[in-house]
């Protein structure tokens, strides 16, 4: 169906655009059609799938009043009024109130304590609700640095330290410093199975073919260097069944690299709901088990070069709640410790 825009008050014949109010009167050639199909002739540069997202979302007006259904009838001389909004990518750099906790901070940078199931850049889901649109908020100058100053990145359901740089000069330095691995990233793991007391995991990483969800180790493709050190803290046994607390050190960064490094030993992390984790059939009712639903991975130290002073520096996060629930039930602990317990494992031996 091919119509015509009687008149548009903000700029006659014109489309619609972001943040814009636009009013069209429907043609007679028009009369008893659907709606989402009206819309997409008077405003040919927006896709019919966006336009009927605008519709449910109610930022489209028939003769005043909010039209919530696509398949709605308009008729000649409705008033048809449109609220432009943005698209999931333009929201991507919006600044949003995303609470997160700051553990420390100076002029050049910003250390941060994530919590499990804040996302730290926007994706399809996740569009306006990350950590990047969180600094954005609660920092407007880091909106004039690539990602907001963000240099790493955890997994979605993965706890823990991250560093965010506040000058373009310090973002160079930190990028270099993760370049030559000097950038020191304790994580805390708990392992279904028996860990060896210390490895050295030098596995490459690629997309999983039959998964794309996944990642797994030395798969046909394209593939990434990743190497990850890991020294066993304590054991436990579950419903007859070992759980290791281990320390892992990364050399490279890679998506799921502890994860995949550890499964790929027949190690899947505890409560993983990606690679093998989950819990049953151990018996966890009225455990703190049970409540847990996401990976028990937490980034627990960070230490680095500042990029101003040249002074060495180095932050500790304790696990949060949930995480320190399981690690307490399985007698592991004390978890407030003031040295690397990577270290400690390994009793001043090089890994």
């Amino acid at each position: 169906m091919k119509g015509s825009v009687d008149y548009n008050r903000d700029n006659p014949g014109a489309d619609a655009t972001e943040d814009s109010l636009s009013e069209f009167v429907v043609g007679p050639e028009m009369n008893g059609g659907r709606l989402d199909k009206a819309l997409a002739a008077l405003m040919p540069s927006v896709s019919r799938s966006r336009l009927q997202c605008w519709i449910r979302e109610g930022a489209v007006l028939v003769n005043g009043r909010p039209a919530r259904r696509v398949r709605d009838a308009v008729l000649s001389g409705d008033v048809i009024s449109v609220s432009a909004q943005p698209t999931p990518e333009e929201l991507a750099f919006t600044a949003r109130d995303v609470p997160f906790e700051t553990v420390y901070e100076d002029e050049a940078l910003l250390v941060v304590n994530k919590r499990a199931g804040l996302v730290v850049h926007p994706g399809a889901g996740h569009w306006d609700d990350t950590l990047l649109n969180g600094l954005l908020f609660a920092r407007p100058a880091l909106a004039a640095l690539p990602r907001a100053g963000i240099v790493h990145r955890l997994d979605r359901d993965t706890s823990g330290l991250m560093v965010v740089a506040k000058t373009l000069s310090a973002q160079t330095s930190l990028v270099r410093q993760l370049q030559s691995r000097s950038v020191k990233r304790e994580y805390w793991a708990l392992l279904r199975g028996q860990a060896p007391a210390s490895t050295l995991i030098d596995r490459p990483i690629g997309r999983d073919p039959r998964n794309p969800l996944r990642f797994a180790v030395e798969v046909p493709g394209s593939m990434r260097e990743a190497r990850t050190r890991l020294a066993t803290v304590n054991r436990a046994s579950c419903g007859g069944r070992v759980i290791s607390w281990v320390a892992c050190r990364l050399e490279t960064g890679r998506t799921h690299q502890i994860r995949v490094h550890c499964e790929s030993l027949g190690l899947p992390l505890l409560g993983d709901p990606v690679y093998r984790g989950g819990l049953a059939p151990w018996p966890q009712d009225g455990t703190p088990l049970a409540g847990m639903k996401r990976q028990c991975l937490h980034a627990s130290r960070l230490g680095l070069v500042h990029p101003e002073t040249g002074q060495r520096m180095e932050w500790f996060a304790s696990p949060p709640q949930d995480l320190a629930r399981v690690m307490d039930f399985l007698g592991f602990g004390p978890l407030d410790r003031p040295v690397s317990v990577f270290e400690e494992a390994l009793g001043g031996k090089p890994l």
